[in-house]
């Protein structure tokens, strides 16, 4: 019981930042963003917390958003020179703990679908933003125009959570005790992307049945 509570304790982002401050929440923010066995930290809530904290006097604004700026886009580097780096090895992995198949193919979807911009969208997308940069590696994507995506997608991901989280606790009254349902919404609109992508997939393969 205590140990499945300190795993509720450690996915909670409250209990995070408390626990790891300012420099935690970088390391947190280049782990997901880069690291394929960070998938499952909660980046997009984490942001928004952060940011809601700051506005309550526990972070400077500026270096919290100057500093997750930099490093989601340093994270999504060092998954691309991963990615790069084991190349098509990744497609024959086996699934472990920290890795599962069905998130590259996940991440696959996405590319197929909307091709480059799949780096700057992904960061919006839990599991997809961990694994978007890695096959940009792996597929061979130029470095530039690679760089050039990244920086988009961790300038914006980085400024609308954090800036939604620090004006929310700067005009709301008492911003604690709404803190967690507007963690579940946020959670809720960054699997959305996934829900699609799975509902449309599984009605696909309901048509494909009813042909045969």
């Amino acid at each position: 019981m205590q140990f499945i509570q300190s795993i509720i304790d450690f996915l909670n982002p409250t209990f995070l930042i408390t626990a790891v401050g300012i420099f935690g929440v970088f390391a947190i923010v280049f782990a997901e963003s880069g690291l394929f066995f960070g998938f499952f930290l909660p980046g997009d809530s984490l942001l928004f917390t952060a940011g809601l904290l700051a506005s309550l006097g526990h972070f400077n604004i500026v270096w919290l958003w100057l500093g997750c700026m930099a490093c989601a886009i340093l994270g999504d580097s060092v998954g691309y020179a991963f990615g790069k780096k084991i190349g098509q090895k990744i497609f024959t992995r086996e699934d472990s703990l920290f890795f599962h198949k069905k998130h590259i193919e996940r991440t696959q979807k996405f590319y197929a679908r909307y091709g480059k911009k799949t780096v700057v969208l992904a960061r919006f997308v839990p599991i997809v933003r961990t694994f978007a940069p890695i096959l940009a590696g792996v597929g061979k994507m130029e470095y530039r125009t690679f760089l050039a995506y990244n920086i988009i997608g961790g300038m914006l991901w980085a400024t609308l959570l954090i800036f939604l989280g620090f004006f929310l606790g700067m005009f709301i009254p008492d911003p604690d005790r709404y803190l967690m349902p507007l963690i579940f919404v946020i959670i809720f609109i960054s699997f959305l992307p996934i829900f699609r992508e799975w509902w449309k997939s599984r009605k696909k393969r309901g048509d494909i049945l009813e042909v045969w």
